[in-house]
């Protein structure tokens, strides 16, 4: 069945194996899981699930992959040393392990009924999700154009430069550009802020049907928090500025 809103999708507990760690970058690794071809979890574009390795390892993550594809879920998890479950990732986990999978939760979905263009910004780890929704919106073919820019807090944080060129060389509605600031983006304050929003203003300019469009915003809370208060400032109602939080 159509699944139209969250509301609509059960809470699920299930087991899945892990077909393969690969990586993105330095820090950041695609973790896919397979589920068995008679249970597979049912989620939206955009949502995130909670994954368990064992007793005591766990972390929430936004799924990297279309709902088109149950089967196969894609997760970005990031280095971070220290963190068991990240240190478990990127040292330890192989193939054939099972992963217990619960979800689906969030509410940073694609709003599908939306004949508008989609302007996707993507900060670091928040490319996950827009990925999910881009995905998603490709296969539903309805969307006037999809936009997409990737502002990375360094070159490494931009860690699948090559999935948005292929987008746009392959899609004639589809444009991609990615921007680095120099300074983490999980931390903006002062003089950062204002050069985000420099930033930010400039993408603006650069698309001038922007405010008749969608804008999905997805990444660190501070950084999201600046964009969405540049984008309301600009007129657009809340109902088409759409937040998710990675």
């Amino acid at each position: 069945p159509v699944a139209g809103s969250v509301q609509d999708i059960p809470f699920q507990q299930l087991s899945a194996k892990v077909k393969a760690v690969e990586s993105l970058s330095h820090n950041m690794a695609l973790l896919h899981l397979q589920m068995p071809r008679s249970c597979r979890l049912r989620f939206l574009a955009g949502q995130y699930a909670t994954l368990q390795l064992g007793k005591s390892l766990s972390a929430d993550l936004p799924i990297a992959s279309c709902p088109c594809d149950e089967r196969n879920l894609h997760f970005h998890v990031r280095r971070m040393p220290g963190n068991l479950f990240s240190d478990y990732v990127f040292n330890q986990l192989e193939s054939g392990e099972i992963v217990d999978v619960e979800g689906p939760q969030g509410e940073f979905i694609l709003q599908e009924k939306s004949p508008r263009s989609l302007y996707f910004i993507a900060f670091d780890t928040g490319f996950a999700p827009i990925k999910s929704l881009i995905e998603h919106a490709m296969s539903l073919d309805k969307a006037e154009a999809i936009h997409l820019y990737w502002i990375g807090s360094d070159e490494d944080s931009i860690y699948m430069p090559n999935m948005g060129r292929a987008w746009a060389d392959a899609l004639d509605n589809f444009t991609f550009s990615s921007r680095v600031t120099g300074f983490d983006l999980r931390a903006v304050s002062g003089k950062r802020e204002e050069n985000l929003r420099a930033m930010l203003q400039e993408i603006i300019e650069g698309a001038p049907n922007l405010r008749a469009g969608d804008i999905y915003l997805a990444g660190p809370e501070s950084a999201v928090e600046i964009a969405e208060d540049l984008f309301l400032g600009l007129g657009l109602p809340k109902s088409r500025v759409f937040t998710g939080l990675v």
